[in-house]
């Protein structure tokens, strides 16, 4: 008989509008974020260490921000990209993304890219922290991973700063752009983030 967790009956946020936090708001995508999405997924430091080429496709860019219009946060099986804004202008600054695994929606996956002109104001860190404030504190998820590539040393540093824990690497695991790499893994666990304990 398979073990049913709790956290596995909650289902998609369905009702998921928006997340905020001091200088950030977390929400969908948007027909007017389109040109940012692409400009900084198009930049080829941004693209060194994820999973696409630069430049990015503005069709291919179009298509996503279409499938993602209709997708729901915590969905079991898919990614949700969080769409991250500064509330005053709405200006798009990057994204957050959220895998639950179909067989254990339980767990999540997280990942984030930020434009360059946006680096080192501390966004990424903030709106990661708030995803993780999200998947623990109102999805009960008993644990979220990440994985860099093991040259990206700021995605590792931030993956640190937050509070996640280096679990291991694993050498030569991806092919990515005509080379084998290697990766770092994070995780963290429900009752280590600050007030998980508390909702357990």
């Amino acid at each position: 008989m398979a073990v049913i967790f709790p956290h596995d009956q909650l289902g998609p946020d369905t009702g998921f509008t928006a997340l905020r936090t001091g200088r950030l708001v977390l929400r969908r995508f948007g027909a007017a974020d389109l040109p940012a999405f692409v400009a900084y997924r198009s930049d080829p430091a941004i693209a060194r260490y994820q999973g696409w080429e630069a430049p990015y496709p503005m069709e291919r860019a179009r298509r996503m921000l279409a499938e993602l219009d209709q997708e729901h946060p915590d969905t079991p099986g898919r990614w949700f990209q969080f769409a991250v804004a500064l509330p005053g202008t709405d200006e798009l600054v990057g994204d957050c993304g959220v895998h639950v695994p179909l067989e254990r929606p339980c767990q999540a996956e997280l990942g984030f890219t930020f434009a360059a002109a946006h680096h080192g104001r501390g966004y990424a860190t903030e709106a990661v922290r708030r995803v993780l404030d999200y998947l623990f504190l109102d999805r009960g998820k008993h644990r979220v991973t990440a994985s860099c590539d093991d040259r990206n040393a700021r995605s590792a540093a931030l993956l640190r700063r937050v509070g996640m824990r280096r679990e291991g690497l694993q050498l030569q695991s991806t092919w990515s752009k005509g080379e084998w790499t290697n990766d770092e893994l994070y995780a963290v666990l429900h009752h280590e983030w600050p007030g998980g304990s508390r909702r357990a």
